[in-house]
């Protein structure tokens, strides 16, 4: 027994590590504990306090868990809280604490412990006793929470290592060295080198994406430069399909689209802007923190496409009336913003702690929050692109704003004039007009014809179901069966619902209606087989209101008399206006037919006046968020946006130095922050992290075989010695891309063949240890672009909007359709085709290409019969096989030998062999060129990386 006066937490009897694991109890045994020492008996773990836990606890420790245990011997520990996020103890609220709230539930399934009695009525009266007195714990206990001690690889600091010494002429790059000793651990080696054809075919789809020309193999095959691999290499990093090639790999990871996805899946016509950034910033070799700034915060460090990053996922713009839905789509925007961020740049599965603790990693609910707070002001959506005019193009643009300045005032002195012009009438004293019905009373008058003529629409061309005209009986005289004739200013073509017999037939109903040829205009004249006495017109857009849209708002209705003259008996202008906004043309209805033309031809000039300054401008939209201060953020119980807890201030990972924030930091500085934190030196994750990228996409596998999950639930890497070299070395370079890929390229572990033997595959079939050049298929895009560039028809152009391979047919839920032919248009890289989410092209998309709907480290390589079918049947290829065997004619004539070799070198970048020259030959002889042509599209020497 120990003394009220010992220090029981530094007792070798009590709360020791080892009891509580061996116990794996329930969290609040501590705590009752603790209970105990506040009624201030002396307590002994093993006699006093192992029969309470056995009494009330129950076994729910998992021992294959890798993540952190909590503390409970300090403030942090039940502070924090377990999984679920919730702090088991609000100190001096015993209500609100999840420990009172889960012992004293009713429900038998929620009531904490599960099984047995559960506690007292005095247990539970001396727990609620502690906690309202601030729940003070004895003193003696640790200082920190091992919640976020870990020993996992990934969280300790970078650490040069020294590399291996080299046993042989082909270890002597520091790369071949680390990779060599993890082979001599294996009992592996070194394959030879590659021959020079297919290295360079290697180093020209992996860095272009293209296979090199006959010219270059040529030229390469003959250069005895001791450096030349070296220059050739460099000569490859400079070219600019490199930034095309490898700016696809880094859209797979940010979810590049160009359309929101979802139902509507409405396209983003101003994305490719921050695709045409990360094409150039891979040219440029832009420093990788730079890279990083600038996609967090590019609006503060002056790349404005670069936030394309934060919206690039998709977003449902279709809101609901239920506010929890509503919320809940929000979160999910921010969540992709979170997660996208953690995984790109971190190699960390954040968004697991969105509803609870991560399971494995050493990552709080409280903390996805703080990344969430520093996210919050980034909206989905466009904003203009900022960039400096010319002098020449400012002067033109001030000329035009000249012209539109003395337009504005010749406008106004027609408004001026209508008000002097026409006896004013009474305004807003009828309601709005509306889709179902419109009523018109007047004085009785003459009528021969009655005129309705539309000045303004809601939305496009006006339409109208039926316009009724009433005599003093109160009978419809403007109906067709009564003889009358119906003419139009234009009707729209096309539909045969949408005649201009439908105005005067009687029948209601869009199904039944005229549609105008003009946007917002137009007019519709019905004209009586003798003179009638009117006095009432009743109009409608759609009686039977399923349609609202095409409203006429703003219009007037005349007559003409038996004197042919034609008089105003009714108009708009005594409406309140439609969805209560002022209608600014309003005047035009007050002017006399002379004046409004006049009028309104000033009105058509300044919308040209307009639309040209906005032409000059050149102002363009950029998709890439638009940014607001944020209001508090909360943690979300079980991430449930109608259950908020605390707010939750601006933050980083606790388990990396982390940087706080204030509540009201500025939304901006929130971002740039969060960009420093990621970038800093001693950051163990982040240069990792993207070496790790740049080696998966060279070998086909990455160091760490899991790119975006460095975690505890991720793959140990293979080479950990070597990893960390790589990352130090990209550090010191100045974060340059272009120099750990020089490095890699330049080693033997890249140049070595990709030849089997017996050896590797007993050991490592997998090529984990590198003992040879691993092959593997390309994906769609490397297959296509070869395909155009083979052939000799590939666009060069590069930048600016995309192409499609897909029909858009553009309704508000848009539909997309696969095209079935192809011409020039098409013909571009495809890292500039038009990525629609949930769609895919025809052709390519089988081959695991990615649409944009989430994060993608790694392409799968699938092998199904489509694929197949797809290259070898589907009119692109035959239209290509056809085009590649007219080049082959053009440059070598009908000498099949020749149209042979050049065959292979521009498809497989190797001379023929007699065995395949004498099987060419005979399909060439039996099937034609063009089959010839696509038989080597379908081989796998055309379609892998060897």
């Amino acid at each position: 027994m120990h003394h009220p006066g010992s220090d029981p937490i530094k007792s070798t009897t009590l709360f020791s590590k080892e009891s509580l694991n061996r116990l794996g109890l329930w969290t609040f045994s501590f705590l009752l504990t603790v209970s105990s020492f506040y009624r201030g008996e002396a307590v002994d773990f093993s006699t006093d306090v192992i029969p309470i836990l056995e009494r009330h606890c129950y076994e729910c420790h998992n021992e294959n868990k890798s993540k952190a245990s909590l503390r409970l011997d300090i403030t942090d520990g039940w502070s924090l809280g377990g999984d679920s996020g919730e702090p088991l103890i609000r100190a001096g609220q015993p209500g609100s604490s999840l420990l009172i709230q889960r012992i004293t539930h009713s429900d038998p399934s929620e009531r904490m412990p599960p099984e047995g009695e559960g506690l007292s009525s005095k247990e539970i009266e001396t727990i609620q006793g502690w906690i309202r007195d601030g729940a003070s714990l004895p003193k003696g206990g640790a200082s920190e929470n091992s919640f976020y001690q870990t020993d996992h690889w990934a969280f300790q600091p970078i650490q040069r290592p020294d590399v291996p010494s080299a046993t042989s002429k082909s270890t002597q790059h520091p790369i071949d060295a680390f990779v060599a000793a993890r082979q001599e651990d294996m009992e592996l080696s070194f394959s030879k080198e590659a021959d020079r054809f297919s290295l360079l075919r290697r180093l020209s789809l992996l860095m272009k994406g293209i296979p090199p020309t006959p010219e270059e193999l040529l030229r390469f095959q003959t250069d005895r430069d001791p450096f030349a691999w070296d220059r050739w290499v460099d000569m490859t990093l400079s070219h600019p399909q490199y930034g095309e090639k490898w700016a696809r790999h880094w859209l797979d990871v940010v979810r590049y689209a160009d359309s929101n996805g979802f139902e509507t899946n409405r396209e983003r016509k101003t994305a490719w802007h921050y695709r045409d950034y990360v094409i150039n910033a891979f040219n440029t070799d832009k420093p990788y923190d730079r890279f990083v700034h600038e996609q967090l915060a590019g609006d503060f460090f002056g790349e404005e496409a670069a936030t394309g990053f934060l919206v690039a996922g998709p977003v449902d713009i279709v809101k609901s009336p239920d506010i929890s839905l509503t919320l809940m789509q929000r979160q999910n925007e921010l969540d992709d913003m979170i997660n996208t961020t953690s995984t790109a740049f971190l190699g960390l599965t954040v968004g697991c702690a969105r509803c609870h603790t991560h399971k494995f990693d050493p990552i709080h609910q409280k903390e996805y929050y703080g990344l969430q707070a520093i996210f919050a002001g980034v909206e989905h959506g466009e904003r203009p692109l900022q960039k400096n005019l010319p002098a020449d193009q400012k002067r033109k643009i001030e000329e035009l704003q000249s012209q539109l300045t003395d337009l504005e005032s010749e406008i106004n002195r027609w408004k001026e004039k209508s008000t002097t012009s026409v006896k004013p009438v009474q305004s807003g004293t009828r309601p709005p007009v509306n889709a179902r019905l419109n009523e018109e009373t007047f004085e009785p008058v003459d009528a021969q014809a009655v005129r309705f003529t539309v000045l303004a629409s809601t939305s496009g061309e006006p339409c109208m179901d039926e316009l009724e005209i009433y005599d003093l009986m109160d009978l419809n005289v403007a109906l067709s069966s009564l003889g009358t004739t119906a003419s139009a200013s234009g009707t729209l073509p096309g539909y045969a619902i949408h005649q201009l017999k439908h105005i005067h037939d009687g029948k209601h109903g869009n199904q039944h209606s005229w549609i105008s040829n003009s946007a917002g205009s137009g007019w519709v004249q019905i004209d009586f087989p003798s003179t009638r006495t009117i006095q009432k017109i009743i109009w409608s857009r759609d009686r039977n209101e399923e349609f609202t849209d095409r409203l006429p708002t703003r219009y007037f209705i005349e007559a003409k008399t038996p004197a042919s003259d034609w008089i105003r008996i009714a108009d708009s202008e005594n409406r309140i206006p439609h969805n209560g906004k002022p209608d600014p043309n309003a005047f035009l209805s007050l002017l006399s037919k002379e004046d409004r033309d006049q009028a309104e031809s000033l009105l058509r000039q300044r919308e040209e006046l307009k639309s040209n300054i906005q032409r000059v401008s050149r102002t363009e939209m950029v998709w890439a968020g638009k940014f607001h201060q944020p209001e508090p953020t909360h943690r979300l119980y079980r991430g449930d946006p109608m259950q908020k807890r605390e707010a939750v201030p601006p933050g980083t990972l606790q388990v990396i130095r982390p940087v706080s924030m204030a509540s009201n930091e500025p939304e901006q500085t929130r971002r740039v922050k969060l960009a420093e934190w990621i970038t800093a030196h001693d950051n163990p994750l982040t240069a990792r992290v993207m070496v790790n990228r740049i080696w998966n996409y060279v070998f086909g596998r990455g160091i760490v075989g899991t790119p975006s999950d460095f975690g505890a639930n991720g793959l140990p890497p293979t080479h950990p010695e070597l990893l960390d070299w790589l990352a130090d070395e990209f550090i010191r370079s100045g974060w340059s891309v272009k120099h750990i890929q020089r490095l890699i390229l330049t080693s033997h572990t890249f140049r070595q063949s990709s030849q089997p033997n017996a050896t590797g595959l007993a050991k490592d079939a997998e090529g984990l240890y590198l003992w040879r050049f691993t092959p593997r298929r390309l994906s769609a895009e490397p297959i296509r672009d070869s395909i155009l560039a083979t052939s000799g028809v590939l666009d060069p152009r590069m930048g600016g909007p995309g192409f499609y391979l897909l029909d858009v047919q553009v309704e508000n839920v848009m539909h997309y359709f696969p095209k079935e032919t192809f011409g020039p248009p098409e013909f571009r890289r495809m890292v500039y085709m038009s990525r629609i989410r949930q769609e895919q092209d025809a052709i390519f998309g089988a081959f695991d290409c990615p649409d944009g709907n989430q994060v993608i480290p790694n392409r799968s390589r699938s092998n199904t019969p489509i694929q197949a079918l797809n290259l070898f049947n589907s009119p692109f290829i035959q239209q290509q096989s056809n085009i590649l065997a007219e080049r082959l004619r053009a440059a070598c004539g009908e000498e099949m030998n020749d149209q042979i070799s050049q065959a292979f070198l521009l498809l497989h970048a190797k001379m023929p062999d007699e065995i395949e020259i004498q099987m060419s030959k005979d399909l060439i002889q039996s099937e034609g060129l063009e089959s010839f042509c696509r038989a080597l599209y379908n081989s796998s020497r055309f379609l892998f990386v060897f």
